[in-house]
């Protein structure tokens, strides 16, 4: 079963710093694309940071400079070093696996997955 369990949520203060980890389980963690999205309530889900298979990252603009993505495909884990944190509404933070359609149907594996979420919270 390909699973996707994110943990290091939590309460943090502004200014403050956080690591959220992903650990993958049941497929090919380095083949795919990996990629942070948050949402806030009554938001829509936006990306955050993504890293792709051959190490490439890209961020948000608004996250850009403080946020840092990495992968170790060696323990099929992505984590999301967060710095300088900036009070914002609570939002619950997913990670996201994604393979080229394409490839997912040669390879009969899932083209998309998502973790449950943990919930980062910014405030004094």
């Amino acid at each position: 079963q390909v699973q996707l369990v994110e943990s290091g949520g939590g309460l943090v203060q502004p200014g403050g710093s956080l690591r959220l980890s992903c650990v993958a389980s049941g497929y090919i963690f380095s083949i795919y694309d990996m990629a942070w999205y948050r949402q806030a309530p009554g938001n829509q889900r936006e990306l955050v940071a993504a890293i792709i298979s051959g190490g490439g990252t890209n961020y948000a603009e608004s996250v850009q400079g403080r946020f840092t993505i990495t992968r170790d495909n060696a323990k099929n884990t992505v984590n999301l070093q967060m710095k300088s944190l900036k009070p914002r509404a609570p939002a619950v933070y997913y990670c996201d696996a994604a393979l080229d359609e394409k490839m997912a149907t040669l390879a009969r594996l899932p083209s998309d997955v998502w973790g449950q979420g943990t919930q980062v919270t910014v405030s004094s």
